[in-house]
């Protein structure tokens, strides 16, 4: 499909040129995260593309199954057939989406609790899941031919739930590009607008390697801008989220022009966006820092965000997935948000467009916990220590899969409305607890508190619970059973 690339260009430049915001580190870092984000603290990823539909491995199928003598290579030669004759294109028209009903995926992020959402506009595959006018390659014209995006957008805002967008768009430019280095699908020349364009092959020692040659042309780096508004003028996503590799060097004035046009057409609707990024890719303070499948081992003065998914093996759908108990993503949401965090947490739907019994049956149950504790997550705020207890929290991407064994003496906190509360990440098998945190203040320069606890009340629990401030903390007993962390409410005189 082709596009007035430069007229485009023109026109973004002179949005950025006649807004608020300039696209200079100096401006964009005036920004300010919008307190509807802060309040919110878990919204729900989406993974769903033509990947789904080839449900293999992982959603990084689209690039090793052309990658010769790996299992998606052999997969695909196995099930569609050889390279020649059937390519990643040849997935599109089986990716119908035929059980795809927006309404109802809106209903379980309602269950779940979560108050944001962010489906995947783009993926690295370049297959677009809205309806575009830069590219006939998305979900309106081929695959299930509706604009996904654009309803879930709707049902979303009709539900009240605030709606984001991510694009992962910048991999592309390598993505398939193994393609050419055997007699496959990807051949020749394409032009910009194909799916198989650029397909460029890159060799690389890191995929963090911000120096990597070749870097990426000016007409893909525009290309993606175009890209880029495109969704922002389409939905006015709330959260515009952006994979890594932005980072690279040569798309620094780019990210920089995509930033402030973003924030300028939120401005001229009188909304806050929310930009998520890795990496240092901007400026610190012209964004909200991310972190994918992992959190900071400590609290932070600035709002962040971390994104992980209920499956281990694969964001985007494969019948084989591993899935996270409920228990284990309540108890990281506690430390988040015990850190100033918000937690994304990503959904693969399969590719007829349904969600699998077993993530179903998490956000179910984190929505349960959510519907009995969540005055002590949402709108709340860090105290000045973030927790205390012997489980070690590594910082850092790329954790989640130490699942982290928590124990009735770990304990986060929270501030909300004038109301303190101490979350103990699993309950006691006795129905003690110390929370050394609360022991009073003796002298100074000595660990303890001035706060006097008056009442202390479990969210969601009938029984008796007593409790007695000693020199070593406050001493609480609470028979409540279960495996989900237990939310004390301390009134305060």
């Amino acid at each position: 499909m082709s596009y007035d690339l430069k007229a485009e260009i023109d026109r973004i430049n002179s949005v950025i040129s006649n807004g608020k915001y300039k696209d200079t580190d100096e401006s964009l870092s005036q920004y300010e995260v919008p307190s509807w984000y802060k309040k919110a603290k878990f919204g729900i990823f989406i993974h769903w593309g033509v990947y789904s539909q080839a449900a293999f491995a992982n959603e990084w199928y689209p690039r090793n199954m052309y990658l010769k003598d790996t299992p998606e290579y052999k997969h695909h030669i196995e099930t569609m057939g050889p390279h020649t004759e059937k390519g990643y294109k040849d997935y599109i028209p089986l990716f119908k989406g035929e059980k795809f009903d927006p309404e109802a995926w809106i209903n379980l992020i309602k269950k779940s609790g979560a108050k944001y959402m962010v489906p995947v506009a783009e993926h690295h595959d370049g297959f677009q899941m809205y309806k575009s006018k830069l590219s006939h390659w998305n979900a309106f014209e081929m695959g299930p031919k509706r604009d996904t995006t654009f309803e879930l957008e709707q049902a979303a805002r009709q539900a009240g739930i605030h709606f984001g967008t991510s694009s992962h768009r910048i991999e592309h430019w390598w993505f398939l590009g193994d393609g050419r280095n055997f007699d496959s699908d990807i051949k020749g020349e394409f032009e910009r607008g194909d799916l198989y364009w650029p397909s460029n092959y890159m060799y690389y020692t890191s995929q963090f390697d911000i120096f990597a040659k070749p870097e990426p042309s000016t007409e893909f780096m525009e290309d993606w801008l175009a890209r880029t508004c495109e969704i922002v003028d389409r939905f006015h996503p709330e959260v515009l989220y952006f994979d890594w590799w932005i980072e690279h060097a040569a798309m620094r004035p780019y990210v920089r022009k995509a930033v402030a046009y973003y924030y300028n057409k939120m401005d001229e609707i009188g909304a806050a966006g929310v930009v998520n990024y890795k990496h240092d890719e901007l400026i610190f303070g012209a964004g909200v820092p991310d972190i994918e499948r992992g959190q900071f081992a400590s609290a932070k003065p600035f709002t962040w965000q971390t994104d992980t998914a209920i499956g281990f093996n694969s964001w985007g759908y494969v019948p084989d997935n591993k899935y996270k108990k409920a228990v284990d993503i309540v108890r990281d949401l506690v430390d988040v948000v015990s850190k100033n965090g918000n937690m994304l947490l990503n959904v693969g739907p399969k590719g007829d467009g349904s969600i699998t019994e077993e993530e179903t049956k998490v956000l179910t149950e984190i929505g349960k916990w959510l519907s009995v504790n969540g005055e002590a997550i949402y709108d709340s705020k860090t105290w000045r220590v973030y927790g205390e207890g012997p489980t070690e929290v590594h910082e850092g991407g790329f954790s989640d899969g130490d699942v982290k064994q928590f124990t009735s003496e770990d304990f986060r906190f929270t501030v909300s409305h004038g109301k303190m509360y101490a979350i103990a990440m699993k309950p006691s098998d006795t129905g003690d607890y110390v929370i050394k945190s609360f022991k009073p203040l003796a002298d100074w320069g000595k660990e303890g508190t001035s706060l006097i606890v008056d009442g202390v009340k479990a969210l969601g629990f009938d029984g008796p619970v007593s409790f007695k401030t000693e020199e070593d903390g406050i001493h609480i007993h609470c028979e409540k059973d279960g495996e989900m962390p237990v939310v004390f409410k301390m009134e305060l005189r």
